[in-house]
């Protein structure tokens, strides 16, 4: 399909008041079937595409994202008429987080820098101390290594709940609100990340289980209701974390059901890696996405869909 008239893909990227109504009416006037009446039933599952992320001039801005942001919006537009429902997910952080600066200080009292990794060993050497929840921090970093196989990596402050960073990138919520008008279709918006005592890179997990809190756990609701799609097209920010961390939750709990796992679809150039200063996140996050597809995950691009 065409892209609407009032869709401006200079836009996408900058900050301004999304043109909701407009783009509902724009929807509603191509007079497509509902949503309710696909027979073949197509998801769009959109990881994180919020301003901190996406933006050039965001608190942890993702180098490639506005090109993601972009080619993932022209794509929905393209496609409204096929997509059945709009998934997007929303990272929603509070200021004191096990992995913001505020909770740690070293030997001098000194908070550590965004980017700082924290081993468990230096943590048990007393090097970086937990000002919240000691035990549990203490503990935590083990886990985190033991069980998830990563290090507790200090970020920027990001996406915090009421902040502008927190929201969708304007353009793409415009192509959100045409689908919603076009196929009369509600989308489905998921929060993540608000407990503080744990990382939740995975849209249906936190990295350490917190069994006190109700979503502390793997979201098997969720991940059940995406099996009941023909397809799944996966987009978002980033590629190294939050969107590798959801399709590893897919994975691992689609492990023996193969046909499932081929309904996923990674639209490979919607998404791209963290830049840090001393690790290749890019080079990790592609072999293993080849791994996952070695297993019957399928890699495409919004050119070739």
């Amino acid at each position: 399909m065409n892209l609407p008239q009032f869709y401006d893909p200079n836009a996408v990227g900058t900050i301004y008041t999304a043109r909701t109504n407009t783009a509902i009416d724009a929807g509603h006037a191509l007079n497509l079937s509902p949503a309710s009446e696909d027979t073949h039933r197509t998801a769009l599952l959109l990881v994180d595409m919020q301003v901190d992320f996406v933006h050039e001039d965001g608190a942890l801005s993702v180098p490639g994202a506005v090109a993601d942001a972009r080619r993932t919006t022209e794509w929905l537009y393209r496609h409204v008429d096929r997509v059945t429902t709009v998934m997007a997910s929303l990272d929603s952080h509070i200021p004191l987080q096990i992995f913001s600066p505020a909770w740690w200080v070293d030997e001098e009292g000194n908070h550590p820098q965004p980017y700082t990794v924290i081993p468990g060993e230096t943590v048990q050497a007393g090097k970086w101390q937990p000002l919240y929840e000691t035990d549990w921090s203490k503990q935590y970093v083990e886990q985190l290594e033991q069980q998830a196989k990563k290090q507790l990596m200090i970020w920027p402050y990001h996406t915090l709940i009421g902040t502008i960073g927190q929201t969708l990138t304007p353009a793409l919520y415009e192509a959100i609100a045409y689908h919603t008008g076009a196929r009369r279709a509600q989308p489905i918006f998921i929060n993540k990340g608000t407990i503080a005592k744990t990382e939740n890179y995975s849209i249906f997990e936190p990295e350490v289980k917190d069994d006190t809190r109700p979503n502390g756990g793997v979201d098997i609701d969720r991940l059940d209701l995406l099996a009941d799609y023909d397809e799944i097209y996966i987009a978002g920010e980033a590629k190294s974390h939050c969107v590798l961390e959801t399709v590893t939750s897919i994975m691992r709990y689609y492990h023996d059901q193969p046909e499932v796992i081929s309904k996923f679809r990674i639209l490979t150039d919607a998404m791209s890696s963290v830049a840090h200063p001393e690790i290749d996140f890019e080079a990790l996050a592609t072999e293993t996405f080849e791994e996952y597809a070695h297993q019957g995950l399928v890699l495409t691009s919004t050119e070739e869909t």
